[in-house]
């Protein structure tokens, strides 16, 4: 029995995140269980536990999962102050009159949050009580309304800034590493948060157009499923699509164009978005509108000069134009900060910052306290001989090493029934993504593959989140058995998106070559 006990770990960690108890201390008391059994019957070194606090002291001083905060907070200020709200009624309006318009809005204003906020939570609850009921009221299909709602909603998970991408990064560069080490190799390459951005974008915009196509496919087979809206729609006029549509592209290519510019790592960029939210959430309030543009205006004439003409005060060598140039970025900044102000002022006289803030905590969190626990789990399953017998299983089926990443991704695709994308990510990935790469697999091609089977995760009964967050935020009328159906035509596109990266490496690798 003794030989087995990673087995039954596993299966033991499986059943008490089932039980609904909070996950962090399931995965934390499971391991520390098996930890005690182990040592008593001799299968395990308990000293092995000596080197949690290497791993606890890693994790808090990850540079990279700075970002995973600094991201969430750009994303729930932008859901608390209903910038949201505003681009879904915009875009109804926009698209309405097209036979399945409205889905067609939800869809591209998805795509648009998931760039500017990542937050599928927010995005599914927004959509659903505003896209949804102006669906039904059209004549939309149920089913078909509620699957469109529940995947536009997903897209936070694959197009970057994610935090899911982020997570995949640290796991997949760690397993990259790991696996040189193996191959020995001690001159090591590391994998960055930019080149998984920068990979998810052909896949994340190939989802959009393939969401796209259905529905418009679709309204042309079955007209009586996505009738377009009711004539007395008023169309949006050219100035109110600039005004809601114009903030989040261009916080979007702030934060996205400073990343793969190579300008600004990822946590710098994240500052940028969480800046540039608060600013976009004073506009959109109306406290003191002029003196936040100023501000808006002068941080970007900051960012274009210092990048075209870089003054180092703190050189003793400056002439009396760079002394000059120097002066005039520091009364730039100053007024960017009195803009800064303002629009923080305007957000707390709302308690739009105070529920950020919150949410930010409470979802930051949630993700540090899974992977703290993960790291003893992983820590305990490798004492009791789990890694061993994880790359013995893939290095013996069928197939090579085909054959493996193909079990793995039906595995982790069962797994998305089940778990939280954070657990698969943190405990089961480490595990299996070192033998991958040593077999051969591109490390950023399957961690995308891997991307994209998760996001699937969302939308799989009878655990995908995405349907519970619909099913909170949903009219009456519209029953869970609506939601399980209407996102199955969706579950197939995301298992076709997946046969199209594997079908084309170069979707997912083309741009992170090209840029990095």
């Amino acid at each position: 029995m003794t030989e087995y006990l990673d087995l039954i770990m596993f299966a033991a960690l499986m059943a008490a995140i089932l039980t609904g108890y909070p996950v962090s201390f399931s995965i934390a008391g499971v391991a520390v269980g098996f930890a005690f059994l182990g040592w008593a019957t001799g299968a395990m070194d308990i000293s092995l536990l000596g080197a949690l606090g290497q791993r606890v002291f890693g994790l808090i001083s990850n540079e990279v999962l700075i970002a995973i905060p600094l991201f969430v907070l750009m994303g729930a200020v932008l859901e608390k102050s209903r910038i949201a709200e505003d681009l879904l009624d915009t875009m109804g309006r926009l698209f309405g009159q097209l036979r399945g318009g409205l889905g067609i809005s939800v869809v591209l204003v998805g795509a648009l949050l998931a760039a500017s906020t990542g937050i599928v939570g927010a995005t599914v609850v927004a959509m659903g009580m505003i896209a949804l009921p102006t669906m039904l009221r059209s004549g939309y299909d149920p089913r078909v309304a509620s699957g469109i709602v529940c995947t536009a909603g997903t897209l936070g998970q694959i197009i970057p800034p994610s935090t899911l991408l982020i997570i995949l990064a640290d796991v997949m560069s760690n397993a990259f590493q790991q696996a040189q080490y193996e191959q020995g190799k001690f001159s090591v390459e590391a994998l960055s948060v930019g080149q998984f951005f920068a990979a998810a974008m052909g896949p994340g915009l190939a989802l959009v157009l393939l969401y796209l196509l259905y529905i418009l496919i679709r309204g042309m087979i079955r007209p009586q499923d996505m009738p377009p809206a009711a004539a007395d729609l008023p169309r949006p006029e050219r100035a109110e699509v600039l005004r809601a549509v114009v903030p989040p592209i261009a916080l979007i290519l702030a934060v996205l164009g400073a990343i793969l510019g190579g300008i600004a790592t990822p946590t710098e960029a994240a500052s940028v978005g969480g800046i540039g939210a608060l600013l976009m959430t004073g506009l959109r309030l109306g406290y003191a509108p002029r003196l936040i543009g100023f501000g808006i205006l002068a941080l970007v004439v900051l960012a274009v000069l210092v990048g075209i003409f870089p003054v180092r005060l703190q050189r003793s060598d400056l002439d009396g134009g760079q002394m000059a140039l120097g002066g005039f970025y520091i009364l730039l900044t100053i007024a960017g900060a009195i803009g800064i102000l303002a629009a923080l002022r305007g957000a707390m006289r709302e308690k739009v910052v105070h529920a950020a803030v919150e949410s930010t905590l409470t979802m930051t969190a949630m993700i540090f306290a899974t992977i703290l626990a993960a790291g003893v789990f992983s820590l305990v399953f490798i004492g009791l001989g789990g890694e061993d017998r994880v790359a013995a299983i893939l290095g013996n089926l069928p197939g090579g090493p085909t054959g493996a990443l193909i079990f793995v991704m039906i595995f982790v695709f069962i797994l998305g029934c089940f778990l939280d994308f954070i657990e698969i990510s943190v405990i089961v990935l480490p595990l299996v993504m070192p033998t991958l790469i040593v077999m051969g697999h591109d490390p950023i091609w399957l961690g995308i593959l891997i991307a994209i089977n998760l996001q699937t995760s969302f939308l799989t009964p009878p655990f995908g989140f995405s349907l519970f967050y619909l099913r909170g935020a949903a009219p009456k009328e519209v029953t869970t058995g609506h939601i399980y159906a209407g996102v199955m035509p969706f579950i197939g596109l995301q298992i076709l998106g997946i046969a199209l990266v594997w079908a084309w490496p170069a979707l997912a690798t083309w741009l992170p070559g090209a840029i990095f």
